[in-house]
């Protein structure tokens, strides 16, 4: 059924997705609907506008915080964050991109669905846009400290600093810089998120004017995925929002760009604070604007070409990258990408030198032509599209549910007038696309068509500054201070009464009843958990879940970790790393490389070492080889893990050197990105073994014995004993698995265990001395890392109880407590962060404070103590605590992936999280009182036994008497 102010425009079943697309037409404003009907009870929503700013004020993405400061219906300072503490969703967010922006949501309860429905409508079509709030979450002038004139004067605002730590990644800047010169006349020339330099031009009054413009029916794109019908929708849409509107002529298409006439070539800086060695710290890449994402098949052959030059190491382009001497590693940036209206493709290197740039060029450029020239294998194009039939076939949901990964994929075409249908139901142009490809010139023609006679080219060079952070620190010091010198004493109380009114707002306490809510009844009984069933193969025991995977098949072999020395354990991760990098078998990795993107979806391997449930410094260890593929080839994906365990190429010493290369590389570039994490490791390092492993592994401690290693390994011999050390630990290992994992459909597990039984058919023996790892000792209680940020990461750690402690769900509910009613408050609403929270760490047994892009660090710390004693002193309402507990509960029960739900549900029986040990843990949730978070907070978080974290920059780190600072 279609609601009669809906115009149906056509209904497609897409059977390889087990849904059926529907194509509707608001009559009154034009405004389109796009509905994914599924069997599936956790529905998803998202309402997207095609914004196409004109300049990088930001106006865009802090009108997307804006909005949702409160809206006609809902008249609250914050109902965004105060519906994540009433609702059971298991996702809300928006997003700003650089040519719409989105408000997505889902959830598993249709009362709560319905409840997020009417706060998001709302909140785009009718939102406050209260003044005070553009100048919280955009930017405003006050004084450093707000009632004194006489300090100096700063800009704040929550997106201004997030876009300062935005722009602290050298690779945002990068992708940057290269859109504004691939794009010089159109939206994508400007940055949506804002630049700092330029977010202070923007105005109260072109905020409004920009969301009357953008913000109407007649701009706007509804999708929905889920069992709820499309009828019900789209009576909530009407009766919320549509029905105050009519249609609206709008001239918001972004144009074809002006094509170049001849390539460009430009050369950019960076901040690198301090640095003063620069060698080999630049990024030299090249970009070429294809085709109008709106034609669905050309957008795919040249997906298939860039596949085809870049998929893995045995792809032409990837390999003389990865192996050329003028870089460390592959460009983050190389690819296709399709986030713009017109397509790009780009490649290059990160870890040069401005001065290679020509011969990074010409390295490219001699790929090009030799695929011209001479083509490709026919295999390697199979295998490309077979990737990306693994792509479009395979459920995922385990980081960001599956129904709003569709409406993401259905919304890139959409939103510029496209036909979305194509990004969903692929297999005919999949199937055109083999047809056309068994042509030995087609990836030769499609080299020549978008790449080597295409002028629309840019070769951009990002070279690093160590002097322009602090240049444009003082740019800016010197720009407030020219306007300070013009402030008359009349309008410096203006700004001092300005902040008193946002500082007022910022306390206000509004009802919160005024929004709906589920409450604690609304919480299911149980908490679903994949089940499984133990059937060994040969001798060795397997555990078998049937899930509803789409015909992939899911396959990992687990290892129990022996005793390791020092040397070992440092080494684990990067054995782990290697391990399905090197080749396999006697083939060479490149062989290798190629016959796994021919048959699998990925291999991997991974250590996990988890505490224990009763005892966090009673540890557990194992690792994990594992792999997907499609179920045609389940028996090759079981015969290719057979082969990179027992048979893997440690002797590839060309290979090895290049692999570390490109962690560090990465490791280096996602600093910034992670920088809570990272502040939340060092924190948390000394207060049990997990956590000190995790520091030295995956945290600044990793890092920097990665840098060191790779600072090393240019020299032969130190080489070849990096080598010899990951083939010793291969010895050391098991030579065959304790368990087995599958994953797959009921009806293929014959099938899968004959394949198995093949190579895996025997158990090992028990370990002679299980794993374990020393109790840490106690790390400074203030540490500092010097990074290359503007803005900081804060962390603070107390140690606590395991998780079958008594006390572990009062902690756990308090994280959530916490955040509510006092951090979110004081750390992003007050102090400008872009993020800031607390909560219970399982597995180190910790409690844990964090911030993050913040431009304040001593501060932020007086806060979290000031939330503990706020606990303390405060009456705090019973509706509070079911805040807290739902918000739990919510994140407890969000549902994965079918393959990730067993995954989860095997590995945390492994760890002794079985599934009657998480229902139990669940219920104390439930049944936690005020009472015990008051008392477990001044039972467990006693200050003098805190430790604290910082990522910051040299400057701000100086200047903190009692840190211990580790240069990074």
């Amino acid at each position: 059924m279609t609601h009669s102010a809906f115009q149906q425009l056509r209904t497609y079943p897409v059977p390889a997705l087990r849904l059926e697309f529907q194509e509707y037409r608001h009559i009154a404003t034009g405004a389109r609907h796009l509905h994914l009907a599924a069997d599936d009870p956790h529905n998803a929503f998202m309402v997207a506008f095609l914004t196409v700013p004109q300049d990088s004020t930001g106006v865009a993405h802090i009108l997307e915080h804006t909005s949702l400061c409160g809206s006609r219906r809902y008249p609250v300072r914050d109902p965004f964050f105060m519906m994540i503490r009433r609702s059971l969703n298991t996702f809300m967010n928006a997003f700003t991109s650089s040519d719409w922006t989105a408000y997505p949501f889902a959830s598993q309860n249709k009362k709560d669905f319905n409840n997020l429905l009417d706060v998001y409508l709302d909140a785009t079509f009718f939102p406050l846009l209260d003044e005070r709030d553009f100048a919280q979450e955009g930017h405003r002038l006050e004084f450093a400290t707000p009632t004194d004139p006489d300090t100096e004067l700063v800009f704040k605002g929550v997106v201004f600093n997030e876009m300062k730590g935005a722009l602290s990644s050298p690779v945002q800047r990068l992708g940057q810089a290269l859109q504004q010169r691939i794009f010089p006349t159109i939206t994508y020339h400007h940055n949506s998120g804002g630049d700092p330099e330029v977010i202070p031009d923007l105005t109260y009054q072109q905020l409004r004017a920009f969301h009357s413009r953008h913000y109407h029916p007649s701009n706007a794109i509804f999708l929905t995925y889920g069992d709820i019908p499309a009828a019900e929708h789209q009576a909530h849409f009407e009766t919320k929002a549509l029905a105050d509107f009519q249609a609206l002529a709008l001239d918001l298409a972004i144009p074809d760009e002006q094509r170049y006439s001849a390539p460009i070539t430009d050369l950019v800086y960076y901040p690198l604070d301090g640095a003063e060695d620069c060698c080999n710290k630049t990024h030299i890449v090249m970009s070429w604007l294809l085709g109008p994402i709106t034609d669905p098949m050309a957008s795919l052959r040249a997906r298939l070409l860039s596949d085809v030059l870049l998929d893995n190491s045995s792809s032409p382009l990837r390999h003389a990258l990865e192996t050329s001497e003028y870089g460390a590693a592959p460009s983050p940036l190389c690819g296709f990408d399709a986030s713009t209206r017109e397509t790009t493709f780009s490649c290059g290197l990160e870890g040069s030198n401005p001065e290679s740039a020509d011969a990074v060029e010409q390295l490219i450029f001699s790929v090009l032509h030799q695929v011209a020239a001479d083509g490709i294998a026919p295999e390697a194009v199979d295998s490309a599209l077979h990737q990306l039939e693994l792509s479009e076939r395979e459920i995922t949901g385990d980081g960001f549910p599956y129904g709003l990964r569709l409406l993401m994929e259905a919304l890139t075409p959409a939103i510029h007038g496209g036909d979305p249908l194509p990004a969903l139901d692929s297999d005919p142009l999949l199937a055109q696309l083999r047809t056309e490809s068994r042509d030995p010139d087609f990836i030769p023609r499609l080299t020549r068509q978008l790449l080597l006679d295409n002028s629309h080219r840019v070769r951009l060079v990002m070279a690093p500054d160590p002097e322009l952070s602090q240049q444009q620190a003082a740019a800016e010091r010197e720009r407030l201070a020219t306007i300070r010198s013009a402030l008359s004493a009349t309008e410096q109380s203006r700004l001092v009464e300005q902040a008193r009114i946002l500082a007022e707002r910022q306390q206000q306490q509004d009802d919160p009843e005024l929004l709906p809510k589920v409450g604690l009844e609304d919480v299911p009984a149980e908490l679903p958990i994949a089940e499984g069933v133990n059937r060994p193969v040969g001798t060795l025991p397997a555990a078998w879940y049937a899930q509803g995977t789409n015909g992939m098949v899911y396959l990992h072999a687990i290892f129990d970790l022996p005793v390791l020395n020092a040397e070992e354990l440092d080494i684990l991760p990067l054995f782990c790393a290697c391990l399905s990098e090197v080749g396999s078998a006697g083939r060479d990795y490149r062989s290798t490389q190629a016959r796994q993107a021919a048959v699998t979806g990925g291999i991997n391997a991974k250590a996990a070492v988890r505490g224990g449930v009763d005892d966090v410094q009673q540890v557990k260890g194992v690792l994990t080889l594992g792999g997907k593929a499609l179920a045609r080839n389940q028996a090759a994906l079981a015969d290719l893990l057979w082969e990179t365990w027992t048979s893997p190429r440690f002797d590839e010493l060309p290979r090895l050197r290049e692999l570390v290369a490109q962690m560090r590389s990465h490791r280096e570039e996602a600093i910034t990105h992670h920088g809570h994490a990272l502040a939340l490791a060092a924190a948390t390092a000394g207060l049990s073994p997990v956590a000190a492993l995790n520091q030295r592994w995956d945290g600044l401690t990793g890092l920097q014995r990665l840098k060191t290693l790779d600072d090393t390994l240019d020299d032969a011999e130190a080489l070849a004993a990096f080598a010899a050390r990951l083939a010793q630990l291969r010895d050391r290992l098991q030579p065959i698995p304790r368990q087995l994992l599958i994953v797959s459909e009921t009806e293929r597990q014959e099938v899968i265990a004959e394949a198995l039984a093949l190579h895996w058919r025997e158990g090992a023996e028990t370990l002679a001395a299980p794993f374990t790892l020393a109790t840490p000792e106690p790390g400074p209680s203030r540490l500092g890392f010097s990074v290359n940020t503007q803005i900081n990461f804060c962390a603070k750690a107390y140690p606590t109880v395991a998780p079958n402690h008594p006390d572990a769900p009062a902690l756990h509910v308090l994280g959530d407590f916490l955040r509510n009613g006092y951090l979110h408050r004081a750390i992003r609403e007050q102090g400008g962060a872009y993020g800031g929270g607390a909560g219970y760490h399982p597995d180190s047994g910790a409690f844990r404070f964090h911030s993050y892009r913040d431009p304040r660090l001593t501060e932020t710390f007086a806060d979290f103590d000031r939330a503990l004693d706020w606990l303390q002193t405060h009456d705090h309402p019973a509706r509070t605590l079911e805040e807290a507990i739902l918000g739990l509960v919510a994140a407890i029960d969000k549902p994965g992936s079918p393959a990730g739900e067993a995954v989860s549900a095997f590995f945390g029986s492994l760890f002794g999280r079985t599934p009657a040990q998480r229902r139990a843990y669940r219920q104390r949730i439930l049944n936690v009182t005020l009472a015990d978070l008051k008392r477990v907070a001044a039972t467990h978080l006693q200050p003098e036994q805190a430790c604290c974290a910082a990522l910051s920059n040299a400057r701000t780190l100086a200047e903190q008497s009692d840190w211990v600072v580790i240069a990074v």
